[in-house]
């Protein structure tokens, strides 16, 4: 079997199983279960907003910054992060299903980074503490949480006065959220608007919380 036929064949079973967790979505809020973790894991190929590195690169993180990585699922953007802010930073990976914890905690180990905490939690829970974070991230997740407003309401108050929240999302996800949903969400909590990158159908939007001076 030659590497095009393979390649082929990777590309019919992503798609395959990307529209059976859409069809599934739709009759409710589905988080990307634990099985189905090498979706999410690895950078999307075909969309430059979503990948790691550009998240990160928009953050224009320092060293010691404190970040919430909300919904952090396997861990894809939390070792970066962790990297971004040295030693003397703090990265909170928060996620819902422990098997995602599980398995970013797992990458965080193999890549020797010792300065995150993992949290067994949902947005909206009231378990983040208050003025805490320099930036938040949110990436292809706000479309899983039941109550939005009051998940996005809870990262403003965790964040620090002058502190971003970024929202990445990119249509391939099953609970794809459009810029004006967003961007509506976002400013009826309190959030302002500080930056775009990318387009309609893949982007990252960031949202400042008032009072940075």
């Amino acid at each position: 079997m030659t590497l095009s036929i393979i390649f082929l064949l990777a590309l019919v079973a992503f798609a395959l199983v990307a529209i059976t967790w859409r069809f599934a979505s739709r009759r409710q809020n589905l988080p990307c279960p634990v099985w189905l973790r090498w979706l999410v894991e690895l950078d999307n190929p075909f969309t430059r907003t979503n990948r790691a590195g550009f998240i990160v690169e928009t953050l224009a993180l320092a060293d010691g910054m404190t970040i919430l990585d909300a919904g952090c699922g396997p861990g894809r953007l939390t070792v970066p992060l962790a990297q971004n802010v040295g030693p003397a930073g703090r990265v909170v990976a928060l996620d819902i299903q422990p098997g995602m914890l599980a398995r970013a905690r797992e990458k965080t180990e193999v890549a020797g980074c010792t300065n995150v905490d993992f949290v067994s939690a949902g947005l909206g829970d009231g378990t983040l503490p208050t003025s805490h974070f320099d930036r938040a991230v949110l990436v292809t997740v706000l479309g899983e949480i039941p109550d939005r407003y009051k998940a996005i309401a809870e990262l403003l108050g965790a964040l620090k006065p002058g502190g971003v929240l970024a929202i990445v999302e990119v249509i391939f996800d099953p609970h794809f959220q459009s810029r004006k949903t967003v961007t509506d969400l976002a400013l009826s909590t309190g959030f302002h608007e500080r930056a775009f990158f990318g387009h309609s159908l893949a982007y990252v939007i960031h949202f400042e919380k008032p009072g940075g001076g």
